[in-house]
């Protein structure tokens, strides 16, 4: 599940590892999404330390009557010198880098932030240790954010880095299915919400 909506989604500014809160419309959507999956089966809850994820995870909670176990594993990609930024003011002063980017290049975002492949790998080491505390047939909710999730579904199926692209941004307080069969993941559904939302933010990975 992606965080519901901030201040700086709607600028457009790369937030990365930057603790931008929720904004009053993230706050409704993150309302809404949780009166939703509250009727789900939800067994465990991890998300992101960044107040915008966690504060959505503890609404899901709030109606699931869980814990929510916090993991700086599960923040988005550290953007450098790009968090703060606009999306055209970086295609201004680094535009070639950006379309790099956007193209699924594992390159540091920002010139010295984070890899992709760095990001997955801190993602999948927290979702791996939530599983572990998963029984067999259970369901772990993991919030995070729009690049972040990208990636761990894409490692989750198998996909080469290159391809992640390949898989639509998420929307704020939106979530993805993947299901464990016969020892593959599959995705189930993919940006499934309450109510129909733009995608805001840089590839949504914000």
């Amino acid at each position: 599940m992606r965080h519901g909506q901030t201040d700086w989604n709607v600028e457009n500014r790369f937030q990365g590892h930057t603790d931008i809160p929720l904004n009053a419309i993230g706050r409704a959507q993150v309302a809404r999404a949780a009166s939703i999956l509250g009727t789900q089966d939800i067994d465990h809850i991890i998300s992101s330390d960044l107040q915008r994820a966690f504060d959505t995870a503890a609404a899901v909670a709030a109606v699931k009557k869980l814990n929510v176990v916090s993991d700086p594993q599960l923040r988005e990609t550290h953007c450098g010198s790009w968090e703060g930024r606009t999306g055209p003011d970086i295609e201004a002063n680094d535009g070639e880098n950006l379309a790099r980017w956007f193209a699924g290049d594992d390159i540091p975002a920002g010139g010295d932030g984070e890899r992709r492949s760095d990001v997955v790998k801190r993602m999948m080491s927290a979702i791996e240790m939530g599983l572990h505390n998963c029984a067999t047939g259970q369901t772990l909710l993991v919030v995070t954010h729009g690049g972040a999730a990208r990636g761990a579904i894409g490692a989750l199926l198998g996909l080469a880095i290159s391809d992640w692209v390949a898989i639509g941004g998420l929307a704020n307080a939106s979530w993805s299915i993947v299901e464990e069969r016969n020892s593959r993941w599959r995705l189930i559904e993919h940006n499934s919400g309450v109510l129909p939302e733009p995608i805001l933010g840089q590839e949504s990975s914000q």
